[in-house]
């Protein structure tokens, strides 16, 4: 999801809540301690230099309960951030403290709760980092059911 995509579901919203990937909700009570730009520079294993950057929703949440983010109160800060750093129209990254590490997310909506969806690793550069492409499994059966039969007159 983009910046200016999250903002227009936020002006349509009394309230906010993110899912997690298995369904639980994050307590109402969190707040986005951080909106910021993240640029990763990097080398793939092919040796390609490559760049991205996102912005990056930083979730917290603590025992006060008496503090909710409201969507206008989350516009503001994106707004805010913006002019600061005058960011681009970007896709948006979310970390969220799990019971045991920080977690990385994508975002997407389903019309009521903003999802943090997982994220996941590949190599960049399949081409030349020498891992063989996946060979297609054929059924025996269906082999042995072709031209290879000895009925079949092919042979």
């Amino acid at each position: 999801m983009k910046l200016s995509e999250i903002k227009n579901h936020l002006n349509k919203l009394e309230t906010i809540g993110f899912q997690l990937p298995n369904g639980e909700l994050v307590p109402a009570h969190f707040h986005v301690t951080e909106v910021g730009r993240i640029t990763r520079d990097f080398i793939d294993c092919g040796g390609k230099v490559r760049s991205e950057t996102v912005i990056n929703f930083q979730l917290w949440e603590e025992n006060d309960y008496d503090h909710r983010l409201h969507p206008e109160k989350l516009v503001k800060i994106i707004e805010l951030s913006e002019r600061i750093f005058n960011f681009d129209d970007l896709e948006i990254e979310v970390e969220y403290q799990g019971k045991e590490t920080i977690g990385k997310y994508n975002l997407d909506f389903d019309g009521k709760n903003f999802l943090l969806t997982s994220k996941i690793t590949a190599c960049l550069a399949l081409d030349a980092c020498g891992i063989p492409e996946a060979k297609p499994k054929v059924k025996i059966a269906e082999v042995e059911s072709s031209c290879c039969n000895p009925s079949s007159g092919c042979c």
